[in-house]
């Protein structure tokens, strides 16, 4: 099999990456596997979805130039479960196998490939707690008088009415204004037909 190991320290403070990297060239070694490339991200915070490395990892399976992706602990991956799921739903999606060589995680076997079944679990438990909270703010925003949604911008309606008698263009007021177009069109369409302009 061709192995891509994937390693990271979050900051170059004292921490290196020997340990892991020693760690995964030896598993590959004791499962006869071939590393095809080392994927180091130093230096980058596990929370980053959009680190060099993995990125480039991701785009390598997808391109069928590794069979397996190989990691220390599954925290050097992803430091949410619902992100670790994601990068792995990825990584099933292009027939790649995962390995965290300290945590019993292999989905090449049986046992492994239940600990994922679990980990989905949990993940969806996340995602449905994350939006329950957000419905519970936003009800006792509501309940408190905070208001929601994109603030009101309020112009002038007697200078758009002015410009756009005198034939200018919708984006031409909408930029004299400082608002968008759409914003202007929809005020002023009812008004162009009414004599008595307003002011907001």
């Amino acid at each position: 099999m061709k192995a891509g190991l994937y390693i990271r320290v979050s900051t170059n403070n004292g921490q290196t990456t020997e340990t892991q990297l020693r760690e995964l060239k030896l598993y590959c070694e004791r499962q006869q596997w071939k590393v095809a490339e080392i994927y180091d991200d130093t230096g980058m915070s596990g929370s980053k979805a959009d680190r060099p490395a993995l990125q480039k990892m991701l785009s390598d399976c997808e391109a069928g130039r590794l069979s397996v992706v190989i990691c220390y602990k599954v925290d050097r991956l992803a430091r949410s479960t619902v992100d670790l799921l994601n990068i792995l739903t990825r990584l099933k999606n292009c027939g790649v196998e995962f390995v965290s060589t300290t945590q019993a995680i292999d989905t090449t076997s049986s046992y492994g490939k239940m600990v994922m079944t679990f980990l989905g679990a949990i993940a969806e438990f996340e995602r449905d707690t994350i939006i329950e909270r957000v419905r519970s703010g936003i009800e006792r925003a509501k309940a408190n008088g905070v208001r929601l949604g994109r603030p009101r911008i309020g112009f002038d309606f007697n200078e758009a009415l002015r410009m756009k008698r005198n034939g200018s263009s919708w984006g031409d007021v909408a930029k004299a204004l400082n608002v968008s177009s759409a914003t202007v069109r929809r005020a002023i369409t009812p008004l162009l037909k009414n004599p008595t302009p307003k002011k907001a």
